[in-house]
């Protein structure tokens, strides 16, 4: 009888849990989409995603050595009329999201 009320414990203490936890960390993809929409940027979240991780990488790889290739890198995925300001914006919530290492770039 003991043993049922220490599992029946568990068990509640275990819903509570999973009922009140809150996530640990949230969705990097869509929390750089709602960045790009503050500068004006759309576009489907996916596809920026992809472009972003993509402009990290070729900063890694040495594809792209400064912050000017890697906007104009993205400058090129970009939708017609994107502005040079949000070519560099986009690659600062990038790096923000997914090469914070490569943010120094930026400064250079």
């Amino acid at each position: 009888m003991m043993v049922k009320k220490t599992w029946t414990a568990v068990l509640i203490a275990s819903a509570a849990a999973l009922t009140f936890a809150t996530p640990a960390h949230a969705d990097p993809d869509s929390d750089f989409a709602r960045e790009l929409h503050t500068y004006g940027i759309y576009g489907q979240k996916d596809f920026n995603a992809w472009i972003g991780k993509i402009a990290c990488k070729r900063l890694d790889r040495g594809v792209d050595v400064t912050a000017q290739d890697s906007a104009k890198f993205v400058s090129d995925q970009l939708l017609r009329g994107s502005s040079t300001e949000q070519a560099y914006q986009f690659l600062g919530a990038a790096m923000n999201y997914y090469c914070p290492d490569k943010r120094v770039l930026l400064t250079q």
